[in-house]
C-alpha cells in the first residue's frame, strides 16, 4: 500500500500557484514528478502525491525545483482567476479516474508528438548539415578546378612563349645561316675571280720576248717564252690542341689487369640493389621521404653503433634490409652489432648474407670481404667453435695479407686449437 503525502503548503497569485511539498530523507529525480493540465503526480515508492488541481494550468511552462528535501512547484494558470482550494474537492470518483486517464493519455500524446517534433527536427538538420556540406563540397570543387583553369593557362602561356621563342631562335639561326651561305659564296666567287686574273695570257710588260746572240749565228737571236706565274699555294695550317677525355673507372686498377666481365657484374648487382625498395610494407606509409632511404637509414645505424647504442642500429638495419635486401654492407654492419648483443649465431647469419652477397670477389668490394670474414669468424670463436673460425680469418688473410692484426688473432686461434687438442 502506498504512504499518501498529506502535508504540503501552497499559495497563489491570479496567475500562479506556488505549491511546496516536504519530502525529507526520500531521493527525489525528475522522473518521479508527472504533471498534467490539471492533474499532478510524485511517486517515490513507497510515497505518492496526487492532486486534481481546481483549474486548468499550462503545464509547458511550470516548473519543479527539487532540493533540501523540497519539491517547489511553480504552477502557471491558463486563466487569470483566484481559486477556491488547491484541488478540485466535489469531484466525485468516476470524474477523478476519467481526470486521471485523460492527464495520462495527453501526456502519451503530447510525447508522441514531442518524439514526433524531435524526429523531424532531426531530419531537418541532417538535412540542412547534408545540404551544407554539399555547397561546401561543390564550392571545394569549384575552387580546385579553378586553380586547375589558372595552371592550365599559365602551362598554355608559358608553352606558347616557349614555341614563340624557339620559333624566333631558329628563324634567327636560317637568317645566320643564309647570311654565313652567302658570304661564302661571294669568298669563293672572289677566290675564282683571283684565279682567273692569274691564269690569263700574259700583260705586255710580262710578254715581251728578250733576243739573245746564239753561238755560230752571229745577228740572229732565240726567242724565248718566260711564263711569270706564280703557283697559288694554300695557307699553312694553324696549331691546336687536342683535348682527350679518359673514361673514369671505379675499379682501381688498369684496364688491362682487371677481370671486366666480373666487375660489370659487381657493378650491375649494386646499381640494381640501390633501386630496388619495397613498396608493400606496411611499416613506411607514416615515414618521411628520407627514411625511406636505404642509404640514409644505414647512415643512422652506425650514428647509433658509434653512439654506443646497438639496440637502435639494429633496428635502423632491420628496416633498411625490409626497404632493400640486396646491399651488403646493411648484413655486415647489422652483424657487427649483433657481435656486440652477444646474438653469435645471427651475427655469423647476417655474415654469411654479405659474403653471398659479394660475389664476384673483385678489388672493389676487398675490404668489405675481408670485414665478413672476420666477423663470422670472431663468432665461431666464441662460440667455441675455433676450427671454423680459423677458415674464415685464414680467407680474410688470402684476401688481405699485409693486415698483421688478423694475423695475429689467427695465430692465437691456431694456438688455441692446439691446446684444446692437447687437453683432449
Amino acid at each position: 500500500m502506498p504512504v499518501w503525502l498529506r502535508e504540503y503548503s501552497w499559495r497563489q497569485t491570479g496567475s500562479a500557484v506556488y505549491l511546496s511539498l516536504p519530502l525529507r530523507g526520500v531521493r527525489v529525480t525528475p522522473a518521479n514528478i508527472f504533471c498534467a493540465d490539471q492533474y499532478l503526480k510524485v511517486s517515490i515508492p513507497p510515497f505518492l502525491f496526487e492532486a486534481i488541481l481546481y483549474a486548468p494550468i499550462d503545464d509547458t511552462n511550470s516548473t519543479a525545483k527539487i532540493g533540501n528535501g523540497i519539491i517547489f512547484f511553480t504552477l502557471y494558470k491558463k486563466e487569470v482567476a483566484m481559486w477556491d482550494s488547491l484541488t478540485l474537492a466535489t469531484a466525485n470518483k468516476e470524474k477523478l479516474q476519467y481526470l486521471r486517464e485523460n492527464a495520462v493519455l495527453k501526456a502519451h500524446e503530447k510525447a508522441k508528438e514531442e518524439t514526433k517534433a524531435k524526429k523531424v527536427t532531426k531530419q531537418e538538420h541532417k538535412k540542412y548539415a547534408l545540404e551544407a556540406t554539399m555547397k561546401l563540397e561543390e564550392a571545394e570543387r569549384k575552387r580546385i578546378e579553378d586553380l586547375k583553369e589558372k595552371e592550365r593557362q599559365k602551362v598554355t602561356k608559358e608553352l606558347a612563349l616557349w614555341k614563340k621563342q624557339q620559333k624566333d631562335a631558329e628563324k634567327q639561326k636560317r637568317v645566320q645561316k643564309e647570311g654565313e651561305l652567302h658570304q661564302e659564296v661571294e669568298q669563293l666567287k672572289e677566290k675564282k675571280k683571283e684565279k682567273m686574273n692569274k691564269t690569263r695570257i700574259p700583260n705586255e710588260e710580262t710578254s715581251k720576248t728578250s733576243l739573245k746572240p746564239t753561238k755560230g749565228c752571229h745577228g740572229s737571236y732565240s726567242m724565248f717564252s718566260e711564263n711569270l706565274k706564280e703557283e697559288q699555294l694554300p695557307a699553312p695550317r694553324s696549331a691546336a690542341t687536342i683535348k682527350i677525355n679518359f673514361t673514369s673507372r671505379v675499379f682501381p686498377t688498369a684496364l688491362r689487369e682487371s677481370r671486366i666481365a666480373e666487375e660489370e657484374e659487381w657493378l650491375c648487382k649494386q646499381a640494381e640493389a640501390r633501386r630496388t625498395v619495397s613498396a608493400d610494407l606496411s611499416e613506411v606509409e607514416d615515414l618521411k621521404e628520407e627514411e625511406k632511404n636505404p642509404d640514409w637509414l644505414k647512415d643512422k645505424g652506425n650514428k647509433m653503433f658509434a653512439t654506443g647504442n646497438y639496440l637502435a642500429a639494429v633496428n635502423a638495419y632491420n628496416l633498411a634490409v625490409r626497404l632493400n635486401n640486396k646491399l651488403p654492407l646493411l648484413y655486415l654492419n647489422r652483424a657487427a652489432c649483433h657481435l656486440k648483443l652477444r646474438n653469435l649465431h645471427k651475427a655469423i647469419e647476417d655474415s654469411s648474407k654479405a659474403l653471398e652477397l659479394l660475389t664476384p670477389p673483385v678489388p672493389h668490394n676487398e675490404h668489405a670481404r675481408v670485414k665478413a670474414y672476420v666477423r663470422r669468424g670472431t663468432a665461431f670463436c666464441q662460440l667455441e667453435l675455433y676450427t671454423e673460425g680459423l677458415q674464415d680469418y685464414e680467407a680474410a688473410l688470402k684476401i688481405d695479407p699485409k693486415n698483421k692484426t688478423i694475423e695475429k688473432d689467427a695465430e692465437k686461434i691456431r694456438h688455441l686449437i692446439r691446446g684444446t687438442m692437447q687437453d683432449s
